[in-house]
């Protein structure tokens, strides 16, 4: 059976019409920068719990989620409607291995999010770990349009301190804005753009790509990576591709 923790909510952020984040008060939780927890509310004397990955790192005092607020879905409006001081539940284990304890030694480290996937990659990259470990990290990052680009200054931030080690490629899929490319991951991926936006190749010897968001561009970008000889890691066979879908 699970457990629970008593949770209080701290700040709600609408970041657009229909994506939020939540930062959450609860005791001292122990995981793994990467990793989701369930987080639950009493809803016609039920609790009911969906899993969402955490934004903040194990440092923070704060749990943080990033969330769809979906019309038709039974928690996230509810979610959505929150207001500081009110109460959630949280599960007091976190789960998942999209997390650098996965990852081999190899020089670079690629991560695909679309968008509310882009919640465990801030987790990773807001702790010194990767940028001990890796001499190149590149963030592809994809959403709809440009206002659902969450957490830009964060990125800019990660950018002004690491410089030449991170690079950011933003996708906009809906829209022609400055600054971003107007197409989806997979098509960059497949014609070749993408490797020479980042000015970077992956190859199976030099590169781990970290998949989190749509299950479909999980999926189709796994299939393009498989074709160039990639392979999903498992604990039992190592490999170069580490996923999470959404939705």
């Amino acid at each position: 059976m699970a457990t629970w923790l008593q949770g209080e909510v701290v700040e709600n952020k609408r970041w657009c019409s229909d994506l939020y984040s939540l930062k959450i008060k609860t005791d001292p939780l122990e995981f793994t920068s990467g990793q989701f927890v369930r987080v639950g509310l009493e809803i016609d004397d039920k609790l009911l719990a969906r899993p969402y990955s955490l934004v903040n790192t194990p440092q923070d005092s704060l749990l943080e989620i990033h969330f769809n607020h979906v019309v038709e879905g039974e928690l996230s409006p509810h979610l959505a409607g929150l207001v500081k001081g009110d109460a959630l539940q949280v599960s007091d284990r976190a789960s998942g291995m999209l997390t650098l304890n996965e990852v081999p030694d190899v020089p670079h480290l690629w991560l695909f999010a679309t968008g509310t996937g882009i919640g465990p990659f801030l987790s990773i990259l807001n702790n010194p770990e990767p940028w001990q470990r890796f001499k190149k990290i590149i963030l592809v990052y994809s959403a709809k349009t440009r206002e659902k680009l969450a957490y830009r200054n964060d990125f800019d931030t990660l950018k002004a301190r690491y410089d030449e080690q991170f690079s950011f490629i933003p996708f906009v899929t809906q829209q022609q804005t400055p600054d971003t490319i107007h197409s989806r991951i997979t098509t960059s991926l497949q014609s070749g753009e993408l490797e020479k936006h980042a000015n970077l190749a992956i190859s199976a010897d030099s590169s781990h790509i970290m998949l989190c968001g749509n299950a479909t561009m999980v999926s189709d970008a796994t299939a393009l990576l498989e074709e160039r000889g990639l392979r999903r890691h498992k604990h039992s066979e190592p490999g170069q591709i580490a996923i999470e879908k959404y939705y």
